[in-house]
């Protein structure tokens, strides 16, 4: 059960198409920059500057062909590792033909893309590739400006360079944890959703298919030796088919409904409870329910913990205690917790593993901070116990 992802606002959408646009405008204003300054036309050093600016160029437009064509992260990684190897291999020859006539050896169009590309590399390539390549773009950033000579002016370059390609490296990497926390939650809130749905799908459907079995068991049995009491084990079998549908969908109208945390069943307070006991008792078994304290005015998560825990204990008899006679359930509220037990007659069974019934309803009781217990008590009866919190306390009946 998930809701639809909203949709961004117009201006997030807006500036989502804009921005690779944008980013390529940048590297053009820098190459124009480096034009007029002169940077690719240094008799030395010009055309090495100008081939490396020219691969970091091509580098960075590659990278939304490598993504489209489904190289995925690892493709990203290369492509970021590739620029900034080729960088650094150009720096390297700057550095071996650089004589006493050069002055500088970077621009502005080629950092500004490695730039780029590094953003690109952190945010979007494998976590391992990332790291490596992310750490040869800020290197190649950092030491181009000392390619030719390490003096004051290099060094505040290559300074400020390394605050900016930290900067860039430290945001992208932010921004891949953010998104990662958000899959990771909606991955969580859709598991939890499932959980949810299974637990529905057992305490209601499992409920009403277990007494139609039983039913069905009956009125097969006394077919032969009370004929006339088949028509009514039918309409029965009839009642609790058409309850289960109605249960169905219900289930169905939540799953589609607009709230995600629409409950799956409505809430129908101590008279669900009591119906449910009633209707059990129907099946020729003596079942009494006590109340003791304020049960009306227990709060709506409390009673529907309640409602099924009765429900599962009142299946598993159904399912496993054909021979049981007498139920007894009891709900008694305190100030500050709700006390709800079912005890019955049946013979104990051997342990066993518990099933999804018991697992579901253990995990709904331990996450509003109650705590459940099943067994055969002192005096050989089933017990199924629970106890829950109540958020505030609650005085008797009539109290001021």
């Amino acid at each position: 059960m998930s809701s639809p992802r909203p949709r961004p606002p117009a201006l997030l959408r807006a500036a989502a198409t804009l921005r690779w646009p944008s980013l390529l405008l940048l590297v053009a204003a820098a190459a124009q920059l480096d034009l007029r300054w002169g940077t690719f036309r240094q008799p030395v050093t010009g055309p090495l500057l100008g081939l490396s600016a020219m691969t970091s160029a091509v580098v960075l437009l590659a990278l939304p062909w490598i993504t489209r064509r489904g190289a995925g992260p690892r493709g990203t990684a290369c492509a970021g590792l590739a620029a900034a190897v080729a960088s650094l291999a150009f720096t390297t020859a700057v550095h071996l033909r650089a004589g006493h006539g050069v002055s500088t050896a970077y621009g502005a169009c080629e950092p500004v893309a490695l730039l780029i590309v590094l953003a690109f590399t952190a945010r979007h390539a494998a976590a391992v590739p990332a790291v490596v390549g992310s750490v040869a773009l800020i290197a190649a950033v950092v030491s181009r400006p000392l390619a030719v000579e390490v003096r004051e002016g290099s060094v505040i370059v290559a300074f400020v360079s390394t605050l900016i390609a930290v900067a860039v490296a430290g945001a992208a990497v932010t921004a891949r944890l953010v998104v990662a926390d958000r899959r990771q939650r909606e991955y969580r809130i859709r598991l939890e959703q499932r959980v949810r749905l299974a637990r529905d799908l057992h305490d209601y459907v499992a409920h009403h298919v277990t007494g139609i079995v039983v039913q069905a068991q009956g009125a097969g049995a006394i077919a032969d030796k009370r004929p006339d009491l088949v028509p009514a084990a039918l309409r029965r079998i009839e009642d609790t088919g058409a309850e289960a549908l109605v249960s169905l969908r219900r289930m169905v109208g939540a799953l589609r409904a607009d709230d995600p945390g629409a409950p799956l069943t409505p809430p129908g307070g101590m008279t669900a409870v009591r119906d449910l006991v009633a209707e059990f008792g129907a099946a020729g078994v003596s079942v009494r329910l006590v109340e003791d304290g304020p049960t009306e005015r227990l709060p709506t998560d409390a009673v529907d913990i309640v409602h099924r825990v009765v429900m599962e204990a009142l299946t598993n008899i159904r399912k496993h205690a054909p021979a049981c006679r007498t139920v007894t359930v009891r709900v008694q509220v305190e100030q500050r917790h709700v006390v709800v037990s079912v005890d019955n007659d049946g013979a104990a069974r051997p342990s066993a593993p518990p099933g999804y019934g018991l697992t579901g309803l253990r995990e709904r009781v331990t996450s509003a901070g109650g705590s459940l217990r099943t067994g055969a008590g002192t005096d050989g009866a089933w017990q199924v116990h629970a106890r829950l919190p109540l958020p505030l306390p609650l005085s008797p009946a009539g109290a001021a």
